[in-house]
């Protein structure tokens, strides 16, 4: 995943066209809440430092869209009008009913796993409204896809590998995450193949 927050900020680095403000808002939140055990619990000194690199691209890949000039200008916010924060309260009440044990740090984890569920549907609705993707944009959102198709990859040889390997919460999570992305993974698919521009449709 760092490559991936690595890759928006390559984009930044060009302005913030075709970037959703509000999914990378979203993914701000996703992980703010997710690591919120770094003030708990000590597991290695990697861990806690990816926790780091996690929290600090994705906040500042926030600041940059909303405060640096050239990357504010170049945003398109009248497109990006997705209302984002409809999607924290039913995540929010999904976590407080299903959760591994009702505590605030496995309240705000299995908050985090619905959250990235669907913290991608601001960005592709912004593609589907924009039509015309840049070369940049489509693989930036092709890797956060990939990120998570592989993922379940992963779970999938661990579930049959692994004794008692069973975590239903992330499983259904990351499943609906990544058939959110399929129309995507199609049409890029159809572009990539015919040697043509992607373009969603309306």
């Amino acid at each position: 995943m760092t490559e991936v927050f690595m890759g928006g900020y390559s984009h930044l680095l060009f302005g913030s066209q075709g970037i959703s403000l509000k999914t990378q808002e979203l993914y701000a939140t996703v992980f703010t809440t997710r690591y919120l055990d770094l003030f708990t619990t000590y597991i290695s000194l990697y861990n806690t430092i990816m926790k780091l690199i996690f929290l600090g691209s994705s906040i500042s890949i926030v600041w940059y869209m909303r405060h640096h000039k050239m990357v504010r200008r170049s945003y398109d916010k009248d497109q990006d009008t997705f209302r984002h924060y409809l999607l924290m309260l039913p995540c929010l009440l999904l976590a407080l009913l299903i959760n591994e044990k009702f505590t605030f740090l496995e309240v705000m984890w299995a908050f985090s796993l619905y959250l990235e569920a669907v913290a991608i549907l601001p960005q592709l609705v912004l593609l589907q409204r924009t039509r015309n993707i840049d070369n940049l944009t489509g693989q930036y959102v092709l890797l956060l896809g990939a990120y998570r198709a592989l993922y379940v990859l992963n779970w999938i040889y661990r579930y049959f590998t692994e004794e008692n390997y069973v975590h239903w919460i992330t499983w259904v999570s990351g499943i609906v995450q990544t058939l959110l992305y399929a129309d995507f993974f199609y049409y890029y698919f159809q572009s990539w193949k015919n040697n043509v521009k992607l373009q969603l449709p309306a």
